[in-house]
């Protein structure tokens, strides 16, 4: 209900004035970190038809708003698989944080533990979870997963985060093989990998070649086996009693099956578009997957997301919460735990002012004739 502790009044003002928005921190990380860091974080798939379309689309839904609410209190507050955060804005898993900051992980859980929101634990993490336990015990958090060929490897994941408090596993499953990524390629040549000397894949270290460093030792670990099928969802519920959310849905057919196979939630997401480039931009696709399915399993949606009215959009079109990634690597790379959270708190403050001016003071209010197209809107 707005009663919260602003970490972003702390910052120094000057600090401040100079990230007003979303954007200004993906500017200034562009400065700040390495060239390889950058290309890595910033490209997509292919041409980037996708990536640049993630964004896009969102600008082809236009709001409805309705006047003469009472929206003097707006209650932002919902629940993921039954755990109660502070908004619906919540962090995508991203790999290797501690390229863009010395603490890494570390002051992304902190972020998202003082936002009162949820972090997804990539499973290419340069911090143990164990250790992000440690800063946060009692932070919402879920643990990212692969199908890796070895499976022993999968089911150690799957334990460790059961011990170590994460509250749910989220399987990527949208990565059989590594997308063509042409950016890529310029710069790190057949490398995908952009870690720099001493850096590991914290959680799966145990798995590769104990006698180097290099991330290149552990090239099995960045994608899925792929000889994985629907089948590997009924092993991992034998040996998990978390809820089980399958990031990388972007068909209805797929979502129909997901909920066939009696998984909790589904993330609706083409990889922040680093996968198959030329696939639907995901806020596109949301809301009929919501139709097919949104009554038998929760439905969240990652891709884009740089604004408050993004947000207000992707919750009309059905969404019970939006998960945000490069943003988050940005904020990291500008001004580590308080860039994080300047970059959480204004898209809450943006969301917050959007429900405000159409009408809506709690999320039940957001509902779908809250949102147009452009064309649709043009024959009223």
């Amino acid at each position: 209900m707005l009663r919260w502790t602003d970490p972003y009044t702390t910052m120094d003002d000057k600090w401040r004035s100079q990230f007003v928005c979303l954007d200004d921190f993906e500017t200034r990380s562009s400065e700040l970190l390495p060239q390889r860091t950058w290309v890595y974080y910033s490209s997509g798939a292919g041409d980037e038809d996708t990536l640049r379309e993630n964004r896009d689309a969102f600008r082809r839904y236009w709001l409805k708003p309705r006047v003469l609410r009472d929206v003097s209190v707006r209650d932002m507050s919902t629940t993921v698989l039954g755990e109660k955060i502070d908004m619906p804005i919540c962090i995508s898993p991203t790999a290797f944080h501690g390229l863009a900051h010395p603490e890494g992980e570390i002051a992304t859980c902190k972020a998202a533990a003082d936002m009162k929101t949820l972090m997804i634990l990539s499973a290419g993490s340069t911090t143990s979870l164990e250790d992000i336990t440690a800063a946060r015990p009692t932070s919402a958090k879920w643990q990212d997963i692969y199908f890796w060929p070895d499976r022993t490897a999968t089911r150690d994941m799957v334990k460790r985060a059961e011990i170590a408090g994460f509250k749910a596993i989220v399987v990527t499953v949208d990565i059989p093989e590594i997308g063509s990524r042409r950016k890529h390629i310029q710069v790190f040549g057949k490398s995908l990998q952009p870690l720099q000397p001493g850096m590991q894949l914290k959680n799966l270290k145990k798995y590769m070649n104990q006698s180097s460093d290099s991330i290149d030792d552990g090239k099995q670990f960045a994608k899925s086996d792929n000889r994985s099928t629907w089948r590997d969802i009924a092993w991992l519920k034998t040996m998990t009693t978390l809820p089980i959310v399958l990031k990388g849905i972007l068909t209805v057919e797929d979502a129909i099956l997901a909920a066939e196979h009696h998984v909790q939630a589904i993330m609706v997401s083409n990889h922040g578009a680093r996968q198959l480039d030329s696939v639907p931009a995901t806020i596109d696709v949301l809301s009929e997957i919501v139709a097919a399915v949104g009554d038998k399993l929760e439905v969240y949606v990652d891709g884009g997301v740089r604004t408050g009215t993004d947000v207000l959009k992707a919750l009309a079109l059905g969404a019970r919460a939006v998960f945000i990634g490069r943003p988050v690597l940005f904020g990291l790379a500008c001004n580590g735990e308080e860039g994080v959270k300047a970059v959480l708190h204004i898209l809450r403050e943006e969301l917050s002012t959007a429900m405000a001016l159409t009408g809506c003071s709690r999320l039940r209010d957001i509902s779908r004739d809250l949102v147009t197209t452009k064309s649709c809107w043009s024959k009223l």
